[in-house]
């Protein structure tokens, strides 16, 4: 299984003071030299961490695979354009959410959701959307030309019992059966830790797990190289 490595993060705290440090491109370097096999960064509207000039370094510098999280504005799918990122992520986006709440609604969404994914990939970017793991947003991926799904695995990672847990796992791992056989390759992501991803690394047929908060949390105590090692080992 594969690891992305999300540095959002470490744009975060170089914002903290609105200087030049940590840079996120020198994270994902780092990232990468340890095993790292994609690097995620999130381009958001209001620009709160990564920046244009982030994502045009990090296309220049990244060796394994680039994977920009975006919303479906206008406006950044021209940089996305532009920028050609290996593969996009199409996510919901709310200006007062702290991170990204919930997956993405293709179904309610689908026309404005096809015009993204075509254009995006008329520029030859690789598309995925951002999704809960639901069978009517599944469906609905595939109608919109996407070729790929993230399952938002947020309300696994926040259960607060075991039984719960275990319901919540068995509905991903449907999920996931009910993607392949449309013939969409499936990632899985937020909310992961040391703690939880393990069970969910489990199942068969996620192809990566995408994770950022933990992994920049855990480095704070040990460096980066070791979190992202460390991951790596108990996704393996």
């Amino acid at each position: 299984m594969r690891l992305g490595v999300n540095i959002d993060h470490v744009a975060t705290l170089r914002e903290a003071r609105g200087g030049l440090e940590p840079e996120p491109v020198l994270a994902a370097l780092i990232a990468e030299a340890n095993g790292a096999d994609a690097i995620v960064a999130h381009l958001r509207e209001d620009r709160r961490h990564i920046k244009e000039n982030d994502i045009v370094l990090l296309k220049s510098v990244i060796k394994t695979r680039f994977n920009l999280e975006m919303s479906v504005a206008p406006e950044i799918v021209d940089i996305a354009c532009k920028v050609k990122p290996d593969q996009v992520t199409l996510v919901p986006e709310k200006r007062q959410e702290l991170t990204t709440e919930g997956g993405l609604d293709v179904a309610l969404n689908q026309k404005k959701i096809r015009g993204a994914v075509k254009r995006l990939a008329d520029a030859g970017i690789e598309v995925s959307l951002f999704i809960d793991p639901l069978r009517k947003q599944i469906k609905a991926a595939k109608l919109s030309g996407a070729n790929m799904v993230e399952f938002h695995t947020g309300s696994y990672a926040n259960a607060r019992n075991k039984n719960k847990e275990n319901r919540l796992l068995g509905n991903l791992r449907s999920a996931v059966n009910l993607a392949k056989k449309l013939e969409l390759q499936v990632y899985a992501g937020h909310g992961l830790n040391y703690n939880n991803v393990s069970r969910v690394a489990g199942i068969s047929n996620i192809e990566e797990l995408n994770i950022g908060h933990s992994i920049i949390s855990r480095a704070v105590f040990v460096g980066l190289g070791r979190a992202v090692k460390e991951m790596k080992d108990l996704i393996k």
